[in-house]
Formats: C-alpha cells, sequence, structure tokens
C-alpha cells in the first residue's frame, strides 16, 4: 500500500476546470516529482493532496487512513510535513532557536531540546550559523534550515513546494543530496518546482500534468525519452544521459 495516495482528483473555480481527475502516489522512501506549465493544475493537485484547498471529488489516503478534506494540522499530526515556497524561518531569531522554537512542542527537557537542534544543525551543514540570525542565511542555507525544522516532528512524508527557488546551483546538489540521504533513512517526499532539470534529477519516479491531467509518469529516464511528453512539455531540454550520474553526497553526511 502507498504511503500516499490520491484518487480522482478533480477541482473548478468559477466554473473553470483546473484538476480533473488526477491520481497519484508515494511510497514510502520515495521520492516523486509533480510537474507541469503554469496552469496545468499540478499546483492545485498538490495543494489539495496537503489539505490547503478542498477537492471537489476524488480521495486522499495517507499511510491508511483517509484523510480528504480534513485540514493540514490533521496531516501535519499524522507524519506528513509541507515546506511552502514562501521563506517560513522566524527572520529575527537565530538558526538554533529557529529549531528550539520548534522543538517547544516536543516533550523534552531542555537539555534534549538543546542537543537535539545542535544534531539537526550538523546533519545540514549550519552548526557554523547556529548563533546568526535567520535573516542572514543565504537561500541555501534558508531551505537547509526549514527542511531541518520540518524533521522535528518526525515526518514520514514531506511535500516540497519550490524548494529550488532562490537557491544557487552548489547549494541546489547539497539540497538534493540531503533530500536523497532523508529518503534513505525512510521519509518519502513529494516535490513540485519550475526547475524541471533538477527536480528530476533528484526524483524517483514523477508525475506530468497537463490540462488538469496526468499525462504521463514513469521514471525520469523514461519521462525525458518520452515522444509525448517531450512534444508537449519538455522539448529538447534534456539529452537522455542526465541521470547517468549519482548525485554526491553531502560533505556533512555523517552527522
Amino acid at each position: 500500500m502507498p504511503l500516499l495516495e490520491a484518487t480522482n482528483l478533480r477541482k473548478s473555480f468559477a466554473g473553470r476546470t483546473v484538476v480533473d481527475g488526477v491520481s497519484l502516489a508515494v511510497e514510502k522512501a520515495e521520492i516523486v516529482g509533480l510537474l507541469g506549465r503554469n496552469g496545468a493544475g499540478k499546483t492545485t493537485s498538490f495543494r489539495m493532496t496537503i489539505g490547503m484547498i478542498e477537492a471537489d471529488d476524488g480521495r486522499v489516503v495517507f499511510d491508511g487512513r483517509d484523510v480528504t478534506g480534513q485540514p493540514m494540522y490533521r496531516h501535519a499530526r499524522l507524519g506528513m510535513g509541507y515546506l511552502s515556497q514562501e521563506p517560513s524561518v522566524f527572520q529575527r531569531l537565530t538558526c538554533e532557536q529557529n529549531l528550539l522554537a520548534i522543538l517547544e512542542t516536543r516533550n523534552l527537557s531542555r537539555k534534549e531540546r538543546k542537543r537535539r537542534a545542535g544534531e539537526l544543525l550538523a546533519r545540514f551543514g549550519l552548526t557554523h550559523k547556529a548563533k546568526h540570525l535567520a535573516r542572514t542565511c543565504s537561500g541555501g542555507e534558508r531551505r537547509k534550515l526549514e527542511i531541518a525544522r520540518s524533521l522535528v516532528t518526525d515526518p514520514r512524508l514531506i511535500l516540497l513546494d519550490e524548494p529550488f527557488s532562490g537557491v544557487d546551483p552548489i547549494a541546489v546538489e547539497e539540497l538534493q543530496a540531503e533530500l536523497r540521504r532523508l529518503c534513505d533513512q525512510g521519509i518519502a517526499f513529494l516535490i513540485t518546482d519550475h526547475n524541471v532539470q533538477q527536480t528530476l534529477r533528484v526524483c524517483d519516479r514523477a508525475y506530468i500534468i497537463d490540462s488538469g491531467k496526468v499525462l504521463a509518469q514513469g521514471t525520469p529516464r523514461e519521462l525525458i525519452n518520452d515522444e509525448l511528453v517531450k512534444r508537449v512539455y519538455l522539448g529538447s531540454l534534456f539529452r537522455g544521459d542526465e541521470f547517468d550520474e549519482p548525485l554526491p553526497r553531502p560533505e556533512h553526511a555523517g552527522a
């Protein structure tokens, strides 16, 4: 049984059908992409899955539980995390304080919270930023801090909205490597991003949404060699051998 399964999602706005029968699934410890042109319906599908938008029809099941129509906080309590495209760090707190603030929600002693915050900072190579205000972080550092915060609640699935937006190429590679490492540790991800190359680079599978429907699904290699996908969405963007090289491991992988 998939960890997350959305079936036949439908949504209309002002009489215009935006999503028309989208179905998708994410297995445990799998990274799945949700891609499509602007206006294709991918963002609406993504937000219905997380509970941000209520579907007109369809069903969302997470870890065997029907969560259709339930608000985001209920999804979160079940182990579904979400990172928005917009910056969500507390700008006037230090990076360490950002983590400690979320750790306050856990039944831990002050010493344990401090230790856990230190572990998360080390995991993402942010120890040197611990006492720095979050507003001083680069785009890549901010994203790492946001992902680190999301791990405080021990999610089994994290939905990432435009995780590579505003992030420099080197930091994107570091983020990709971190996502793969977290996936190896059992966490699943559903990613939507306009950066097609970087999203497919980190995904096990992806769905291509077009005109509110699933145009195609498959591994990155299958999709970039699919003639329909190339004609409708990818064009000549790929050579076909982009995914032969493994992602680099982060230098702090042993942290």
